[in-house]
């Protein structure tokens, strides 16, 4: 991040924090919680509950966000879930009785069907390994394809404006890296060229 950046966030913190406390005078800040103090916290989109509003639209009341929001918080930043408490998830995602697992099952299969998500079996059946792909990007596609609702991606696009979020912007083409031999070669010719 650039000091300038910084700076500003460090700005931002600091009127975040004075509003607060005006707000809020005496406030025990124990009682709030904190993640440079605590364990258990993961990196997660500003835009989250926008992008999961609008995997919930694509999926005609079958609900999917719990679901996807469980995956997410299941990875260590690295985009990648071993499924092998399918219970424990289901009920995590919200689903409870006899069907519980098989409900988790089909949302997962929606999942994957949208491109949020890819599967894998293994030793744990046919969910096992769960790779989850960057949602703005997936959106992006759907969108695309005529599947997003247009005030649910606009209003997606604003957000990302907002947070600065350049998650849908298009890649810079990389230069082929010239080997040393032949960019000193080249430096030589263009100087003895003139």
């Amino acid at each position: 991040m650039a000091l300038a950046s910084k700076r500003r966030l460090s700005k931002i913190a600091r009127q975040k924090r004075d509003m607060r406390s005006s707000l809020w005078p005496g406030l025990d800040e124990s009682k709030l919680w904190d993640r440079s103090k605590s364990a258990g916290w993961l990196s997660i989109p500003r835009a989250m509950p926008l992008l999961l509003q609008i995997m919930d639209s694509l999926t005609k009341g079958k609900p999917v966000s719990s679901t996807y929001l469980d995956l997410w918080c299941r990875t260590y930043d690295d985009s990648f879930v071993i499924a092998n408490k399918d219970r424990e998830m289901a009920y995590f995602s919200g689903f409870t009785g006899e069907r519980a697992v098989r409900t988790w099952a089909t949302r997962m299969r929606i999942l994957k069907d949208l491109g949020f998500i890819d599967i894998k079996e293994g030793p744990n059946g046919p969910i096992s390994y769960v790779l989850i792909f960057n949602p703005y990007l997936v959106v992006r596609d759907l969108q695309e394809a005529g599947q997003v609702n247009a005030a649910l991606f606009n209003s997606l696009t604003q957000r990302m404006i907002e947070i600065r979020a350049q998650d849908l912007d298009a890649p810079e083409p990389e230069e082929a890296e010239t080997p040393p031999k032949r960019r000193r070669a080249a430096r030589r010719r263009t100087t003895t060229v003139a």
